[in-house]
C-alpha cells in the first residue's frame, strides 16, 4: 500500500513538471515564430493533449483491434466536445439566438 502511495506521488510530480516543461515549450515556439501565444495554445497544446489517444488508437488497429481503435476514437471525441461545450457554458452561457 505504502509502495502504491508513493508510486502515486512521484507519478503525479512527474506529470506536474513535464505539463510545465511543455507549456514552456510551447511558449518558447510562440515568442521564438512572433505567434500569438492563444494559437499556439490551441493548436500546439491540442495536439499534445491529443497524441496519447492518437497512439493508443494506432497500437490497437496494429495489433488487430480495429474496433478498439475505432470506439476509442470517437469516445475521446465525444467526451472532449461536450466536457469543453459544458465546462464553457457553465463559465459564461452560450447564448442561441432563434
Amino acid at each position: 500500500m505504502a509502495l502504491a502511495i508513493i508510486a502515486v506521488i512521484i507519478g503525479l510530480a512527474v506529470l506536474v513538471w513535464s505539463a510545465d516543461t511543455f507549456i514552456d515549450g510551447a511558449t518558447s515556439l510562440a515568442v521564438r515564430f512572433n505567434m500569438p501565444r492563444f494559437l499556439i495554445g490551441v493548436v500546439i497544446l491540442g495536439i499534445g493533449t491529443s497524441a496519447p489517444e492518437l497512439v493508443f488508437s494506432a497500437l490497437a488497429a496494429v495489433a488487430g483491434s480495429p474496433d478498439l481503435a475505432l470506439g476509442n476514437a470517437y469516445g475521446s471525441n465525444i467526451i472532449n466536445i461536450t466536457l469543453v461545450l459544458g465546462v464553457t457554458a457553465l463559465i459564461s452561457p452560450i447564448l442561441i439566438r432563434a
